[in-house]
């Protein structure tokens, strides 16, 4: 008889839980945008909504599910519902040109072209099609401390651009 584990092998870290509207879709985006992996997917019972989902974007497992305003205190819990989300999913990657490049033709919206940045990444932004806002970054270079506060300061007071 196997032991159940309280933390399931692979769920060890925090877990990202995405909120929709039609999960379907978004699950088929994110494979074609992010090359998401769907380990599971559990339907209501009529089969119009996605209760539960489970895909997995390199060693990370996301979560995802429906829209269930009626589970929720009749209130929406999409960012397109609330008018934007407050955070952004970041992924470093091998190449950001090509992550931006990838998730654009599967159709998210770029909100920040790559751009070599002043703390040593390659970064870009796009918002998926359900409203979720997704970072890319490849590390180019070890910045110092020192270097960091110096080029936080110079962008702070308008004399860098970012880089």
């Amino acid at each position: 008889m196997s032991k159940t584990q309280a933390v399931p092998e692979g769920c060890e870290g925090i877990i990202i839980h995405l909120v929709v509207d039609n999960a379907a879709k978004a699950l088929d985006f994110y494979t074609r945008a992010f090359g998401a992996q769907e380990i599971y997917r559990a339907a209501t019972p009529d089969g119009s909504k996605v209760m539960h989902a489970e895909f997995r974007i390199g060693k990370s497992v996301v979560y995802l599910a429906d829209d269930f305003p009626e589970w929720c205190e009749g209130k929406s819990r999409t960012p397109k519902a609330l008018g934007g989300s407050p955070l952004n999913i970041h992924q470093y990657v091998p190449d950001t040109d090509a992550a931006v490049a990838r998730a654009k033709k599967a159709g998210a919206t770029v909100t920040m072209e790559p751009e070599d940045m002043f703390w040593g990444d390659r970064y870009a932004k796009v918002t998926d099609p359900f409203g979720h806002e997704w970072a890319f970054a490849t590390h180019l270079r070890d910045v110092t401390p020192e270097e960091m506060e110096k080029a936080a300061a110079e962008m702070f007071s308008g004399a860098g651009q970012g880089k």
